[in-house]
């Protein structure tokens, strides 16, 4: 910087600094606009400066609190395993003191050998060979040669999702990996456990688990994409699992280490010489200089791609790789332009792991689908679109089941199956709307929603059915509450996607099952009420009670049955012959709510076989009654249910349906009474 610049600056440090008086002595100093512009000139390269300095500052203190935080890191190591090593000096110590005071001489030095253990490595090897003589499944393992016992002891393994407990297991420690094995119940000789798991230790991550009582001293072992957790016996031997985990995965990498750097080759390498006398090179020897990668935004580039992701700038970030990829997209590939790339690439790296935690299920769910819109665009424009479309629907996944999971389960079956419908298909549609909207331009992973909205869908009748059918619900409860999920799924059709079939084909063995149970009640309520049948006229006793019926027998579509009533609030059909009419006609109604073409065939076996009960003990009632009154009662009976009921029926499930049912009126041609002579023992053709 000149004399004149620095002048300047300091002028602007002062701490007596006036601005007001500076540009008015300025004014007065100044020849004219000409020196003006000079001086603002001036001014400007000055801000300009300060900017690049107070950038490259904040890379620098960026780089000093990456460090930093590297140090604590190690420090905190450190200072477990000094808190560990005074541990043990003071159990040392409590040993020693023990055999001085010890009068037994054979006794003190077996505690001696106890408190100072010298284990060599055949020693180790050959305790780990014993002890893998106790697993079954376990023998292959001696076969890797260098590998020996670190430690081991047991665990209880508990589930991730619920934290219930799932097995005991004992845990094998080695130098290179990780054996978990399960206890047999049934032990056979000296195998006590039985071979579940071989992790290698650069293969997975400890993570110590947070005392929540009752769940303590634990520790989640995570293997990406699963994780699992134990339980130790109380927090000491916790706190040593934890330790000797972490040195023996340090000693490991720093063991590999070394052996790269044993195996780097010292030999000179010699330059493979062509001999084809028509090789020419691609490029001429001078093919780096046509490359101008002197400018400054590009040698600032990995230092300004590390500020964008440590501030969560994406969106620059993205844009300066855009800015480079557009300013090399015809320029060649020189030696310069690949260590350039390479740099660049690690940071993309860096960048696209940053958004998929953005996007992992393991992040704060809040705020719907939009609030993973900025992290999704940005990893398509990283050409990663395949991974955010992935990413987004296994976020959605688990905010679709976290909704469900809190919805609470109180009142009535119907308003919960309302709170579930509305939750699930409006995140499902709020899903679809965001998904088109950010993968607008990549048809191609259009079929993978269709799929995950499948799998979904799975979810939903999951929990419906566990409320519905598992609660032994009635069936128009059932009926209800199929027709208000009908009606949610339908919403979907605004946006192209029609799940309806896939609703029923998940629904049908559930509904089949209810329908099938509701046929089985009603048949055993009208046997009940056949064995009591006194073939007598019903009297409602009041006329209130007779409108009543009147207005029942209408809704149930049966517009002749005025003439079946009579003076006096009498109703000429007997009781059991009424109440299977209105339970017959409630079963249709809501097997028709419940109806789709898979159950067509079940709901119409199901009115057949419950109409042919009735229909039989009319008829063996017809055949067996001998005195002439009661008989043309029972005919007239058999006339109300075969000109009135069984019509009805036929009718309502067509209109239902949309086909008749030939089944039905081949059972009513079938059951056709005639009039006879009441003498007769012949009723019905």
């Amino acid at each position: 910087m000149s004399e004149t610049g620095n002048r300047l600056r300091k002028l602007l440090e002062s701490p007596n600094f006036d601005p007001q008086n500076y540009v008015k002595q300025l004014s007065q100093q100044s020849d004219g606009d000409r020196d003006l512009q000079e001086h603002r000139q001036k001014i400007q390269n000055l801000a300009d400066e300060t900017a690049q300095n107070l950038k490259k500052n904040v890379y620098k203190n960026y780089r000093q609190f990456i460090e930093t935080a590297k140090e604590i890191s190690y420090l905190e190591s450190e200072m477990y395993q000094l808190s560990h090593i005074l541990t043990e000096q003071k159990s040392i110590m409590e040993s020693i003191t023990q055999a001085l005071l010890s009068t037994d001489k054979d006794e003190t030095s077996k505690e001696m050998q106890a408190a100072f253990p010298k284990e060599t490595e055949e020693l180790k090897q050959r305790t780990l060979t014993s002890l893998l003589e106790k697993v079954e499944g376990g023998k292959n393992i001696m076969d890797t040669p260098g590998r020996h016992l670190i430690y081991n002891g047991d665990l209880a393994e508990f589930d991730v999702d619920n934290m219930s407990p799932i097995q005991r297991v004992h845990a094998f420690l080695m130098n290179d990996c990780l054996l978990i094995a399960t206890w047999l119940p049934n032990r056979r000789g000296t195998v006590k456990y039985k071979y579940n798991a071989l992790y290698d230790l650069e293969s997975f991550a400890v993570v110590n688990v947070k005392d929540n009582p009752p769940m303590k001293d634990m520790f989640k072992i995570l293997m990406f994409p699963d994780s699992r957790i134990f339980q130790a016996e109380n927090s000491k031997v916790k706190k040593e699992w934890l330790e000797i985990l972490d040195e023996t995965k340090k000693n490991k990498v720093t063991k590999d280490r070394h052996k790269k750097e044993e195996e780097v080759p010292t030999s000179p390498v010699r330059a493979e010489v062509s001999t084809n006398p028509f090789d020419v090179d691609d490029e001429p020897a001078d093919v780096e200089e046509n490359v101008d990668l002197t400018l400054e935004w590009i040698q600032e580039l990995p230092e300004d791609l590390d500020v964008c992701i440590a501030q969560r700038d994406f969106e620059g970030a993205v844009d300066l790789l855009d800015k480079l990829n557009e300013y090399l997209k015809d320029q060649p590939v020189t030696q310069k332009v690949k260590e350039l790339r390479s740099k660049v690439d690690e940071r993309v790296r860096q960048l696209t792991e940053v958004l998929v935690f953005e996007l992992s299920p393991d992040r704060s769910l809040r705020g719907g689908p939009k609030a993973t819109r900025r992290a999704v665009s940005q990893l398509i424009r990283l050409g990663q679109s395949t991974k955010a479309c992935e990413l987004f629907l296994k976020n959605r996944a688990a905010a679709v089941q976290t909704a469900i999971r809190q919805l609470r389960i109180e009142g009535a079956t119907l308003l919960y199956i309302h709170k579930l419908c509305n939750i699930f298909f409006t995140s499902l549609l709020e899903t679809a709307k965001e998904f088109e909207m950010d993968f607008a331009g990549n048809t191609g992973c259009y079929s993978a929603f269709v799929v995950w909205s499948r799998s979904a869908m799975r979810m939903f009748v999951d929990a419906f059915s566990k409320q519905v059918f598992d609660s032994k619900e009635s069936l128009s409860t059932a009926a209800e509450c199929v027709k208000v999920a009908k009606e949610h799924c339908q919403q979907l059709t605004e946006i192209g996607l029609d799940l309806t079939f896939t609703l029923q084909s998940l629904l049908v063995k559930d509904i089949k099952a209810a329908l099938q149970s509701y046929k089985d009640i009603i048949i055993e309520a009208t046997k009940h009420r056949n064995s009591e049948e006194m073939w007598r006229r019903m009297n409602l006793m009041t006329p209130e009670a007779l409108a009543k019926l009147k207005d029942e027998m209408r809704t149930c579509g049966m517009g002749t049955f005025e003439q079946y009533t009579g003076d006096d609030c009498w109703v000429n059909l007997s009781y059991t012959v009424v109440a299977f009419t209105k339970q017959m006609m409630s079963f249709l109604e809501e097997g028709l709510k419940l109806y789709f073409p898979e159950l067509h065939m079940v709901l119409l076996e199901s009115l057949r076989e419950i109409i042919l009960v009735a229909v039989q003990h009319v008829d063996y009632s017809l055949r067996c009654e001998q005195d002439p009154e009661k008989k043309a009662f029972i005919l007239q009976n058999a006339t109300f249910l075969h000109d009135t009921v069984l019509p009805v029926v036929e009718r309502r499930f067509e209109e239902g349906v949309g086909k008749p049912a030939k089944q039905l009126q081949d059972l009513r041609k079938s059951t056709r009474p005639v009039r006879i002579n009441p003498e007769s023992t012949t009723s019905v053709v």
